[in-house]
């Protein structure tokens, strides 16, 4: 029964047939009433399940004081089955398994509604009849959904806020299709807004999705929408979810203080990204993954990290473009891994990153044209073999190093810039290849082209000028270089021989073949095994001591090195442990000595090592910094001290790798500024005993006579781990783990060949161990090239099989 009374006014002219007046339920009003009638509601609760099933208008009494609220203890409170006009009602339901308000069929008006409720919806439409007007409406239902629109109905929602929802804010589902204008919806448990199933659309215009413990929005199961002038902000998971064929369209939006990814999409789902910015997320800014999955940026904004990983990240396949975007302000730009996955970048910044601008990765493919790199600890690293693409008419400025390729990658740089790089304009080595056509280096505090352990690098008409250190350095035989040319000579550099700085190839001139550092670089973060994805890259450098230690393992024999680190790792951890029970941890010293012929792993163990560390919280980053005698010792008084506080800078957080530490003390050293460059580096490992972990590495007894120069240098170095040459089956193991990369296979009688070759083949000092299994690899791929290549229609067996006739002969 009502508290109240409802008076029906009749619009039509046949009033005879009904009864007009007051009556005290309004059920008993709405069966008199007709369509076009006005019911004026006194203000009171009334317990009713109403139905509206013709175009009447429901209203509070003109001039009352007070709400009228529709409140029935069980069931739907209000089903509105007509064009109907519902104005100014509070709607409260207390059925979790049933609406508050449900719209069944018609175009009904519902403005200035109040829904709070504990039901399972509070506003639900169904039905493709069902396509409501809904103005200025709030629902606060902490019990379930804010609004659910499925089953092919239509609608509008003007001005409308979810102030709360224990489940979704709005939800759209089998094939529902409602509009959004200036709405907001905040306070949920479940997603902002969620979109479900084939044929369900969602187009939102100026809204705001904020406050909400899920996703902000979530496309899922071929479903689409699109967003204008939106904002997300203030979540706790995602902002923006797709996932399996979801279809999503952002324009003018603005995502932004959200912990975990700005965008995420997954499983073939497509977003087209315009006019939007994404700010201060805590994972990646735009995430693509899987095969299918396209994300295309216009126009854009990313910036403003708040976490360690990358700002884009695309692997498993999927596919992104940013086109005219800023990414800015982030620790790592553009991420792109595994086979298939592909960046396009155009006429786009990448500004003020803290580790790499652009990574590329296990196969992945990046292209940038007309792009501007500024700030950056690297401008594009190319990082193994199958990663590739091109980057053209690029500029790199004021970074440590524009652009690095490093273990086979193979990429093409065209009529691009590096301007004032810190160490290296552009850097290659650990077979590394690439081709650079037309590129320029300006003002490099190192060297222009940096080129080592013999990569196969292509360069023409390349031109450096002013560079501190020297405008080409190749350290080995390999680049080949055509029509280049430096402000340090008016010489010509071309052909196929070592170039050095400086110097006419060809010439009587000679300069000593040195290994100068590495680039300082910050690796981005990785996947981890422990957690897939970028949600599981790791803070810093980031993957996990077991995904570390597994690849130790996988590495060709080794294994007492491997058992001295796993018990090195096992000591650290445990201490760790023990600090963390309020106990007393041994001290355990990290810094180590490697000894061993070159090729045998010392360098890849100690970069492995200092990820192992980071992962175990001992260092901050666990980066390799690389470097020799010529990077440590200066020319004159004071210098030394200098270069060396500046390597051991650049290491901080993470592994300073000394390769031939005994150089630094010659025999006949005399006046030898080496010595300098020791007590230096022993008193820095005292002052800053917690930030470096030391490694000094090279020939056995070369290293044994070194740990007596200096008093403090035996006590730092605890322990020494000797890497002993590879046996003939090792070097086997090796040169078939290439030919596997490389999709090659080792045929009959091959095995043993190699077998005979590599117990045959002298080892003298240049001998390279792993070094020579590999450069014996690529012997073998041109000897079979330059026979396969006469054949005229070559089966797939032609193509890949390595027979004992590629061998290359004895040295």
């Amino acid at each position: 029964m009502a508290q109240g009374s409802v008076q029906v006014t009749h619009t039509g002219t046949a009033r005879w047939r009904r009864r007009a007046g007051e009556y005290d339920c309004l059920a008993s009003a709405l069966e008199a009433a007709a369509d076009g009638d006005v019911l004026f509601i006194a203000p009171g609760t009334y317990r009713e399940n109403v139905v509206v099933a013709r175009d009447v208008t429901l209203r509070g009494a003109e001039g009352a004081v007070g709400p009228v609220r529709i409140a029935p203890a069980e069931g739907v409170a209000l089903t509105v089955r007509a064009s109907a006009t519902v104005i100014d009602l509070q709607i409260e339901g207390q059925d979790s398994a049933a609406p508050a308000l449900l719209v069944e069929d018609g175009a009904p008006d519902l403005s200035d509604l109040r829904i709070t409720t504990r039901s399972a919806v509070g506003i639900e439409v169904r039905g493709t009849g069902s396509r409501p007007t809904v103005r200025r409406c709030a629902v606060d239902n902490p019990g379930g959904v804010g609004i659910s629109v499925l089953d092919g109905a239509d609608g509008v929602f003007e001005d409308c806020e979810v102030v709360a929802a224990g489940q979704s804010g709005v939800a759209v589902h089998g094939g529902g299709h409602p509009r959004l204008e200036r709405c907001r919806v905040h306070h949920t448990s479940g997603a902002g807004l969620s979109l479900t199933g084939e044929g369900s659309t969602l187009d939102a215009v100026d809204c705001e999705v904020y406050e909400i413990r899920g996703a902000g929005v979530q496309v899922a199961a071929r479903a689409a929408g699109r967003l204008t002038g939106c904002r997300v902000h203030r979540t706790s998971g995602d902002g923006v979810v797709l996932d399996t064929d979801a279809v999503l369209a952002l324009d003018r939006c603005d995502i932004h203080d959200v912990p975990e990814n700005g965008v995420d999409l997954r499983s073939r789902s497509v977003l087209t990204l315009t006019r939007s910015t994404v700010r201060r997320f805590g994972r990646n800014g735009l995430s693509v993954w899987d095969p299918g999955t396209r994300a295309e940026a216009e126009d854009c904004e990313i910036r403003d990290s708040t976490g360690d990983y990358p700002a884009v990240w695309v692997s498993d396949g999927a596919t992104a473009s940013l086109g005219s975007c800023r990414v800015r302000e982030v620790p790592d730009a553009l991420f792109v891994l595994d086979r298939g996955s592909r960046v396009d970048v155009v006429d786009s910044d990448l500004s003020q990153v803290r580790n790499t601008a652009v990574s590329v990765r296990d196969g992945a493919t990046a292209r940038l044209e007309d792009c501007r790199v500024r700030e950056a600890a690297t401008g594009a690293w190319f990082r193994d073999h199958g990663s590739g693409g091109t980057l053209t008419g690029c500029t790199f400025d004021a970074t440590a190093t524009g652009v690095i390729v490093t273990k086979g990658a193979d990429p093409t740089v065209r009529d691009c810039t590096v301007s004032s790089p810190v160490e290296a304009g552009f850097y290659v080595s650990a077979g590394g290849r690439g081709t650079f056509d037309d590129c320029r280096v300006t003002d490099s505090a190192g060297y222009g082209f940096h080129v080592i352990d013999g990569c196969r690098t292509t360069l023409a008409r390349c031109r450096t000028e002013r560079c501190a250190r020297g405008g080409y350095q190749f350290a080995e035989d390999g680049p080949v270089s055509e029509g280049c040319t430096s402000d340090e000579s008016a010489a010509l550099l071309a052909g196929v021989s070592r170039a050095v700085p400086g110097t006419v190839p060809g010439t009587a001139a000679t300069v000593p073949a040195v290994r100068p550092a590495a680039p300082r670089v910050a690796v981005p973060a990785q996947r981890s095994s422990e957690e897939p994805g970028p949600a599981g890259a790791g803070s810093g450098p980031g993957r996990g001591s077991t995904t570390v230690l597994g690849e130790l393992d996988a590495l060709v024999g080794l294994e007492s090195v491997k058992r001295e680190v796993r018990a090195l790792t096992d000591m650290i951890e445990v201490g760790r442990r023990r600090q963390e029970a309020g106990l007393k941890a041994a001290s355990v010293r990290r810094h180590l000595v490697f000894t061993g012929s070159p090729g045998t792993g010392k360098t890849t163990v100690a970069r492995l090592y200092g990820e192992i560390l980071a992962s175990l919280g001992v260092l901050e980053r666990g980066h390799l910094v690389e470097v020799s005698r010529v990077d440590l010792v200066g020319e004159h008084i004071g210098s030394t001290a200098i270069r060396t506080q500046e390597a051991f800078d650049r290491a901080r957080g993470g592994v300073l790798f000394i390769d031939e530490a005994y150089a630094l003390s010659p025999e006949d050293s005399g006046r030898d500024f080496g010595r300098e460059a020791i007590d230096t580096l022993v008193k820095l490992m005292e002052d800053h005993r917690e930030a470096v972990v030391v490694i000094v590495a090279g020939y056995t007894a070369e290293m044994e006579r070194f740990l007596t120069v200096n008093p403090g240098v035996a006590s730092r170095f605890s322990r020494t781990i000797t890497f002993g040459d590879y046996a003939p089956e090792e070097l086997l193991r090796i040169v078939e783990q290439q030919a596997e990369e490389h999709e090659y296979r080792i045929g009959e009688g091959a095995a043993e060949a190699l077998l005979t070759y590599f117990t045959a083949i002298p080892k003298g000092p240049a001998f390279g161990n792993g070094r020579t299994a590999r450069q014996t690899f690529e012997a073998m791929v041109e000897r079979h090239a330059g026979r396969v290549a006469q054949l005229r229609d070559p089966s797939t067996d032609d193509l890949t099989l390595l027979y004992p006739e590629d061998l290359p002969e004895l040295p």
